[in-house]
């Protein structure tokens, strides 16, 4: 099981987390071809190695997350808000 830190929850089991997707796939414009948003909604790489993906944290504070994980060991080497305009995560320090 995956254990991903969720930035303003710490961190969680995989089982509250909902994966979003590849964070890599960026929206084509309105007004782009109908070969470019074919691609864009149903043409997706298998990569093997590190990559950023989207995930959404279904149980808990529901805020989307950028989660940088190798695909092949699944290590996670980051996690972040995936928008800039979400409240910053107010880190804890010490024991509770």
């Amino acid at each position: 099981m995956l254990r991903i830190e969720c930035p303003w929850c710490g961190v969680r089991n995989e089982d509250e987390f909902s994966y979003g997707g590849d964070a890599t796939v960026e929206r084509p414009a309105d007004d782009a071809s109908q070969d470019d948003w074919y691609d864009y909604v149903y043409t997706r790489a298998n990569p093997a190695g590190r990559h950023r993906e989207y995930w959404h944290h279904i149980n808990g504070c529901r805020a989307w997350l950028t989660v940088e994980r190798d695909t092949m060991t699944h290590e996670i080497f980051s996690t972040e808000p995936t928008s800039a305009s979400l409240p910053q995560p107010q880190r804890k320090t010490g024991s509770l």
